[in-house]
């Protein structure tokens, strides 16, 4: 059994990754469907929430059926962050999550996200208060460092944890590596191995079949996986894990018909979420995964991708389940 403060969760659980625009209330909702133990909202902007800004708001929206669901904030004032606890407490996640990890410039040009991996100090500093500032646990997602010549990761996250960080996510790149090249999960498995580390620590990055998760619970040790882009337009890609780690196989294919089922699902929750505009708007982003390897689709996703009326986006799935009715996925 894996342990977030009093969450219990099970042997090496597969975590849903934060990303902006993509893990929103009913993207979340199809991954818990389908294996996944636990949830992240996209990151939230500690400006943006004590400024009162609806976007930022919004995204703290969470529901019984995501539990355990942890919401995901960035910022790099202390002052700021503080009092974002105070109002992410509000809506009673199950964890707090801080992302000193995302490599986007307009993050980190403000010192927040990866670009407080140049600060370790503050980095502490921030855990450590938010930890004092609130009952709910407090975990941490970040990368190795800021480049390769600063990598610092086992002795960091080591200081997080004697600051009350109850685990830590680590992807294993670099933020200078933004998400080129291979992830390596070797310095990952060193935080793992540090005698003095008590915390779950998962690994993120690359995990993109299951064998890789198995590898990366067998042969690097770590504590479970965090999901990102794989899941993207596959929210089975958690039950194709566990099916493969209890059986050693594959799970078939995911037919058209559930894909379809599934697109028409998100479609449907997203609008009755955040109103037919965004909706339909939001949701364009999936449809290319949902479909992926169909060939000669390309006249059927513009339908969905350029269609601002729901009603047509749903008639286009009613025609791709109709034209590719034989269609076997791989």
């Amino acid at each position: 059994m894996v342990k977030i403060g009093d969450i219990e969760l099970p042997d090496f659980p597969l975590l849903l990754a934060p990303m902006e625009d993509v893990s929103d209330p009913p993207f979340r909702a199809l991954c818990k469907e389908q294996g996944a133990d636990v949830v992240y909202t996209e990151f939230v902007s500690s400006e943006g929430l004590i400024r009162n800004a609806a976007k930022s708001v919004m995204k703290l929206d969470i529901y019984e059926k995501e539990r355990p669901v942890g919401i995901q904030i960035f910022g790099a004032n202390m002052e700021s962050m503080l009092q974002t606890i105070d109002i992410v407490e509000k809506s009673n996640p199950d964890i707090i999550d801080i992302n000193f990890g995302c490599p986007v410039k307009k993050v980190v040009s403000k010192g927040a996200g990866a670009g407080i991996l140049k600060d370790i100090c503050l980095m502490e500093q921030l855990t450590a208060e938010m930890v004092k500032r609130t009952n709910l646990p407090v975990t941490v997602k970040t990368r190795l460092g800021w480049d390769h010549d600063s990598i610092k990761i086992v002795e960091v996250a080591e200081r997080l944890q004697d600051v009350g960080c109850k685990a830590i996510s680590i992807h294993g790149r670099t933020r200078a590596q933004m998400y080129k090249g291979e992830a390596d999960w070797k310095p990952i498995a060193e935080v793992k191995n540090n005698p003095r580390m008590h915390i779950p620590v998962f690994g993120n990055g690359d995990v993109d079949t299951p064998e890789k998760a198995m590898l990366m619970r067998d042969s690097y040790g770590l504590d479970g996986a965090m999901i990102g882009r794989a899941s993207i337009g596959n929210p089975w890609f958690f039950k194709q894990v566990k099916h493969f780690f209890e059986t050693g196989e594959h799970l078939p294919p995911i037919s058209l018909a559930e894909r379809v089922e599934a697109a028409r699902r998100h479609l449907q929750m997203a609008i009755d979420w955040k109103g037919e505009v965004l909706g339909v708007f939001e949701t364009r982003r999936h449809y290319t995964n949902y479909f992926k390897g169909i060939p000669h689709f390309k006249e059927y996703r513009m339908k969905m991708v350029t269609s601002d009326d729901s009603k047509d986006v749903f008639a286009a799935f009613d025609e791709v389940l109709d034209k590719f009715s034989d269609y076997q996925f791989q």
